[in-house]
């Protein structure tokens, strides 16, 4: 289960500003923790992917954990000789949510606060274009956050501006963290991805330019969902077996929940469910769409994207601890196992066999 450091290494990961197309204080965050633990490797695709790899102690399919390092978010533009300043949202927020909201932008050390004046829209009714008042100078390319404050726990909850994804990209940390000590047979890897929350757009790069990536890979893509009334928080980590788009490697999927199962019969604290989650699309359908073996797990998500639609106000994103650690614990015996992983639901069909040959006598 989790420790205090993972908690901190959690807290401190969300509590990092990023945007769509902004990722850089997350991109080296990463690289500096990487490059203390001598085990493990980090290479760039030219899109600016990052590839966190820990080495196996065996020739093995390499098991790829994947998570984006982004969240809905401003760049800031042009401003007007009257200090009106112009930006981009990137991101998948309703734009009555933006009406009047504080933000802040990260230029420097100590965040520029401003407030939204008008908000536009796209095609698809998501807010795209802002006008804000901010209280200083803010350089074009500068990224925004909603001013919701960094992570604070709550009992057993942790809130932020952020939660999705950097709480994914923290788990696959704290898995790497246990690898690099005690390395697994498997090779293990995480795959941080850029503008997810613009429609996977660093995902897509990977793919259609696979310089990091191989056929071969066992993808986990690693998010935080909307709750739902039948995956709800606190109940442990979610297999999420498809999205509001598409359904996921069946193989792989029954691989996760055989490990899950295994852990659950031998901790009897350790809880984890199985669902589809719609709440939103995942880079496993990307993965999924160009012919990878790719499954996914989450945490139920309170407050996705900012938005608290039960008092139609912003509000910070929020996740329960236990779920989180779930995922750690789950992700890390997927890893320790993923060399006994095999395609084509092979152990499903030799019980099922089995059963047949048990009764094809009574045909």
């Amino acid at each position: 289960m989790s420790n205090s450091d993972d908690i901190d290494l959690l807290k401190r990961l969300c509590s990092t500003p990023t945007a769509p197309f902004a990722e850089h204080r997350v991109i080296d965050f990463v690289e500096r923790w990487a490059r203390r633990r001598r085990r493990l490797s980090v290479r760039a695709d030219r899109f600016g992917n990052r590839l966190i790899e820990c080495p196996g102690s065996r020739r093995q399919p390499r098991l790829v954990m994947v998570a984006h390092g982004d969240h809905p978010g401003l760049l800031a533009g042009t401003t007007d000789t009257d200090g009106t300043l112009h930006a981009d949202f990137h991101g998948g927020v309703m734009p009555e949510y933006l009406s009047g909201a504080e933000m802040q932008f990260f230029a420097s050390r100590k965040p520029v606060a401003a407030r939204v004046l008008k908000v536009e829209q796209d095609e698809r009714g998501r807010a795209s274009k802002v006008t804000l008042r901010a209280a200083d100078a803010v350089p074009p390319g500068t990224l925004g956050m909603f001013a919701l404050g960094e992570a604070r726990l709550r009992g057993k909850r942790m809130h932020c501006r952020v939660c999705d994804d950097l709480a994914g990209v923290s788990a696959a940390l704290a898995v790497l963290d246990r690898l690099a000590r005690k390395p697994s047979a498997a090779p293990v890897a995480l795959l941080l991805t850029r503008a997810e929350e613009q429609g996977f757009i660093g995902a897509i790069a990977s793919v259609e330019h696979p310089a990091l990536l191989r056929k071969t890979d066992l993808l986990v893509s690693l998010e935080c969902s909307a709750e739902q009334p039948y995956a709800k928080q606190g109940q442990g980590v979610i297999i999420r077996v498809g999205d509001r788009t598409s359904v996921f490697d069946s193989s792989l999927t029954a691989f996760i929940v055989e490990r899950a199962a295994a852990i659950a019969s031998e901790h009897g604290s350790f809880r984890f469910q199985r669902a589809l989650m719609p709440g939103g699309t995942c880079e496993a359908t990307v993965f999924d769409a160009w012919g990878y073996t790719a499954s996914a797990m989450c945490v139920a998500l309170g407050n996705y994207h900012n938005m608290d639609r039960a008092n139609r106000r912003l509000a910070a994103e929020h996740i329960h601890l236990d779920d989180w650690a779930g995922m750690v614990t789950l992700l890390e015996n997927v890893a320790r196992e993923a060399h006994r992983f095999e395609p084509g639901m092979k152990s499903l069909r030799r019980t099922l066999v089995g059963r047949f040959e048990r009764y094809r006598s009574l045909l």
